[in-house]
């Protein structure tokens, strides 16, 4: 793998990384910038625990070489918050405790900005959908889908 200059704009700021082109855009946001958000579970694409939005569509970093989201704007979790307030998906997963290990809420917390941007209002079952593909072990699915209803309630307009 060589290097190559890539230039990125994560949570707004913008990157230039030398940096192998196919190289997992999971691997440069946790190793070269530093942000802890996105987490390794599967390397598949398939638990959701890696998810960033790029151009505020979800996606799976794992399976992402860095060089295939040069120009786009990425968002992390760490990116989602404003002016040192959180997001309000993000005061809604703390509001409903919807977390025990915490290792998927990258992406259920991700994956949720991502529905209530397409859908403000959604259903259960929209909600269940759209969080179908990011796997929870620790069972707190109830406590997720009421963060996600919660979180719809604080985004909508007043």
């Amino acid at each position: 793998m060589i290097a190559s200059t890539v230039a990125l704009t994560v949570n707004g700021r913008a990157h230039a990384l030398a940096v192998p082109r196919d190289a997992p855009l999971l691997n440069i946001l946790r190793n070269d910038l530093g942000l802890n958000g996105p987490k390794y579970g599967c390397g598949l694409g398939e638990c959701g625990a890696c998810t960033v939005l790029v151009d505020g569509i979800e996606a799976r970093s794992c399976v992402i070489p860095v060089g295939g989201v040069e120009g786009r704007a990425i968002t992390t979790l760490e990116g989602l918050g404003r002016d040192g307030e959180l997001h309000p998906v993000q005061q809604a997963f703390i509001d409903c405790q919807a977390a025990q290990c915490g290792y998927c809420l990258n992406g259920m917390i991700v994956s949720t900005v991502a529905l209530l941007e397409r859908i403000p209002q959604p259903t259960e079952q929209q909600a269940r959908d759209a969080l179908a593909h990011n796997l929870c072990r620790c069972g707190t699915h109830l406590e997720i889908l009421q963060a996600v209803q919660r979180a719809a309630v604080l985004m909508a307009p007043r």
